[in-house]
């Protein structure tokens, strides 16, 4: 009687491994530094040549303990860390944060500093899905449209260095409000640039959302059912790419959401059909369309400034000690998707428990199945669609 084995993902792979030594197929290492990763992550590709059996990723490479440290520093002290959770969407990681702590402080934040929460977060996505969108197109070799999304980032990082002084890991939320309030001539200065910016949309769908060739490469290409999508925790654009109709800013609403219009993006099967790595570019190209619209709904409705921290900071003791035990849950929408942070207040000035969930991490878990049958270059195309940020696979 041999004891019984929990598979392990270190056992897949030997268990790869004799399977090639039995076949004769090929087992190649994709990564863990290859341009078309998207950070320090390893793919073990087992192929018979151009086609693959199975590609199974490996993480780990990136890992940082962000989380220990979270239980390490002070609420406060903390925040700068959470840029880098995911460095591309940082203003993101410091809002599920703050929210957390909020909530186990009971702390509301005032009316103008949760628009201007919402500005810098949805000027950040728009920055994030350009990345997304420029990357993905030069991957599957359409150079010209990187430089495209660099230029239209570069505006937005303008707009949010004069917010906050930094142009990737922002560290501008803060517990209770924001550091900083709109400068003198911020909101012509971000009118000016939707006008601009909402004409590029378009003129990005003409040169690469609609090309003949960047439709063949990816339509029908690993679709993802609504069903599949849902049991694998996909989340963000991944997620309403398949069609399924969920959003955490409409659904489950926070900040000043709920007074704000906007629709959410979903899959449709233009172009293949519902799901596949065509829509799941489609979608993060239209949802820049709306992040527009949402911004410009909140240079409308924010309250006018009369100069004094208090619009800006919610009043706070100069040590925040939430009572121990207590516990607190946050949720937004990133440009990845459902972010959410758990904390569990220690009595202290720190925390004692830290967990995070990206929408990264999950997102992995899906490519092992859809790789099957596809061939090698489709994967670069694969992991593109999916949007993977290293820093939020590994934290």
């Amino acid at each position: 009687m041999k004891p019984l084995e929990i598979p392990t993902m270190d056992m897949e792979n030997k268990e790869v491994l004799r399977r090639v030594e039995i076949t004769g197929d090929m087992l190649l290492n994709m990564g863990p530094q290859h341009p078309s990763t998207h950070g320090v992550i390893n793919f073990l590709v087992q192929t018979d040549g151009e086609v693959m059996k199975r590609a199974i990723p490996e993480v780990g490479y990136l890992h940082r303990s962000l989380e220990k440290i979270g239980e390490r520093c002070t609420y406060n002290g903390y925040m700068p860390y959470t840029d880098r959770v995911d460095y591309i969407a940082a203003m993101f990681a410091n809002q599920g944060w703050a929210m957390a702590v909020e909530r186990l402080l009971e702390v509301t934040v005032p009316k103008r500093a949760e628009y201007c929460r919402v500005i810098a977060c949805e000027l950040n996505r728009i920055s994030s899905h350009l990345i997304s969108a420029g990357t993905m197109a030069m991957d599957v070799g359409a150079v010209t449209p990187f430089p495209y999304a660099l230029r239209e980032r570069e505006f937005i990082n303008d707009l949010l260095e004069e917010l906050c002084g930094a142009r990737l890991t922002y560290n501008y939320l803060r517990i209770g409000g924001v550091a900083f309030d709109l400068p003198s001539g911020y909101e012509d200065k971000l009118a000016t640039f939707l006008d601009h910016f909402e004409k590029i949309i378009d003129e990005f769908n003409r040169l690469i959302t609609y090309n003949e060739i960047f439709i063949k490469r990816l339509g029908n290409l690993a679709p993802i059912p609504a069903k599949m999508a849902i049991d694998y925790c996909l989340v963000g654009p991944n997620l309403r790419a398949s069609g399924v109709n969920f959003d955490v800013r409409r659904d489950l609403p926070y900040s000043v959401y709920p007074e704000l219009q906007f629709e959410v993006v979903l899959g449709r099967g233009e172009q293949g059909v519902t799901g596949d790595s065509w829509d799941r570019f489609w979608c993060r190209v239209e949802e820049m369309r709306q992040s527009c619209r949402i911004l410009r709904q909140c240079l409308a409705q924010i309250p006018k400034s009369a100069g004094t921290t208090a619009e800006i900071m919610a009043k706070l003791p100069r040590k925040l000690k939430p009572a121990e035990g207590l516990e607190a849950y946050s949720r937004i929408e990133s440009a990845r998707g459902d972010m959410q942070y758990y904390v569990i207040a220690s009595g202290g000035e720190n925390a004692h428990r830290v967990k995070i969930r990206t929408g990264s991490f999950t997102a992995m878990g899906i490519i092992d199945t859809l790789s099957r049958g596809l061939m090698i270059a489709d994967l670069v195309a694969l992991i593109a669609s999916l949007d993977v940020v290293a820093p939020e696979i590994d934290r």
